[in-house]
């Protein structure tokens, strides 16, 4: 606590890094790691078992596209509408809403009786999908002490990778089994099963503190987490050092702000190439493989499991390099691996210990770059903003899920074989890396420009 004037004034960001690790951030981790295993399952299961789905409702491989495309429509919709409801009514209630309809309308999916109907009943929980991971990371940022918090993300990413491997599971064993109904059974009781934790979870301080300093309910949350404190009646609650104005106007908008333009413009590109990239390769990469290769989606995805461990490396590996190192360069340079290894998955006999290099390779550098561009968005923008920033940047990639897979779909009944498509599918890699290194030269001449704000 600080005095200012003849008001006593609480730092909310000290009191949150000044705590120790305790069993409430704790069951925040496991909460928002739930919620993105759950993103990460439901990410790319339906890419892994796509020829089985249309076959098994009678139409070919190439009819699954407008069933990404429509689930893509809705995730950027999505994307875009639901973290700024996050950032005026809360984190919980949003991730709850989110989690209950998506379940529900997987469910549906599950027994859908056309492409058509499922092309819709994917769109619609396209849009509570896309809000967990931004809303959900948003929520972890604020409520984690700073010095863990790049780890506690990227401990919580990891488990994208795990719900990649997990959904590999589903069409490696499982579909045989029980049909391809079973992912979708799997992706609704998941979020329903996660519903009754996340109950345990508070509300964001930082957000309270954001809508207004004077909410009641801070003095009882903070109360609670801290008994020992003690909490002057005449109390002024704030977050972190003041600033010019800039941040603090709510909304989208203040993401325009000359403090923040650069980094919302190049984000909002290289989150366009990157998830627009994995949506492709998520949807469209055991398809290629079984109608350009002659490989079984099944045989596949047995060696997508081992390719995914890498995932997880890369994603710890970012949260370690990030605390240690200079961020904008690290990202290059996964960006640059990135590109390497998805040229060598189109030219290296499928198999062999180079192909399997490759993948590993592929996963760790597509992975852990995503990972530190959801980093630097969550870390980049402040409370008041922070779920919107990073929804639109990820809302911005949701556009590029439409486009890319609508190109991925054209590109199966071309005449290109695996090779060149493959070097199409790296160069958005390239892109990516040259506008990280660009937002890192900007964001040193700002630091070292005295005028900067």
């Amino acid at each position: 606590m600080s005095h200012a004037g003849e008001r006593q004034r609480f730092d909310v960001a000290a009191f949150i890094d000044g705590r120790s690790i305790g069993w409430r951030e704790i069951i925040l981790l496991v909460i928002c790691s739930l919620i993105l295993f759950i993103d990460g399952f439901d990410m790319y299961f339906l890419g892994k078992i796509a020829p089985a789905v249309a076959r098994g409702l009678g139409e070919e491989p190439s009819g699954m596209t407008k069933v990404f495309v429509w689930q893509q429509v809705g995730m950027a919709v999505g994307a875009f509408g639901m973290p700024p409801v996050a950032d005026r009514i809360g984190r919980k209630p949003v991730l709850i809403l989110s989690m209950l309809s998506f379940g529900l309308l997987s469910f549906w999916a599950g027994h859908s009786h056309s492409l058509a109907q499922m092309a819709v009943l994917r769109g619609l929980s396209g849009v509570f999908f896309a809000a967990m991971l931004p809303v959900g990371l948003a929520l972890l940022s604020e409520m984690t002490p700073r010095r863990v918090r790049s780890s506690f993300i990227a401990i919580a990413l990891v488990c994208l990778s795990g719900g990649n491997i997990a959904s590999g599971v589903v069409a490696a064993w499982l579909l045989d089994i029980y049909g391809w109904q079973i992912g979708f059974w799997l992706g609704a009781a998941l979020p329903l099963a996660a519903l009754p934790p996340l109950l345990l979870v508070p509300e964001s301080l930082a957000f309270r503190v954001g809508r207004n300093p004077r909410d009641a309910r801070l003095r009882s949350q903070i109360g609670k987490m801290e008994p020992s404190i003690t909490l002057p009646d005449a109390l002024q609650f704030h977050y972190g050092q003041e600033d010019d104005g800039e941040g603090r106007r709510l909304g989208p908008s203040a993401m325009f702000a000359r403090r923040y333009r650069l980094q919302t413009v190049v984000l909002w590109a290289a989150c366009f190439l990157s998830l627009g990239n994995i949506a492709l390769l998520a949807n469209w990469l055991s398809t290629y493989f079984q109608e350009l290769g002659g490989v079984p989606i099944q045989q596949f995805a047995k060696w997508l499991m081992i390719g995914f461990l890498g995932g997880a490396v890369g994603t710890l590996s970012m949260g370690w390099f990030m605390a240690r190192s200079n961020p904008y360069w690290l990202i290059c340079g996964f960006f640059l691996l990135d590109a390497v290894a998805l040229t060598a998955l189109g030219f290296v006999p499928f198999g062999t210990a180079l192909f399997v290099g490759a993948l590993i390779a592929w996963n760790f550098c597509q992975v852990g770059g995503q990972a530190g561009l959801n980093t630097l968005a969550t870390l980049g923008y402040p409370p008041e903003m922070r779920s919107s920033g990073m929804g639109w940047a990820t809302g911005v990639g949701r556009i590029g899920g439409i486009v890319f897979p609508l190109l991925g779909g054209m590109a199966l009944d071309t005449t290109l074989g695996m090779q060149a498509i493959m070097m199409l599918i790296a160069a958005p890699a390239l892109v990516i890396a040259f506008l990280v290194l660009l937002l890192g030269l900007g964001s040193r001449q700002q630091q070292e420009s005295p005028g900067a704000v």
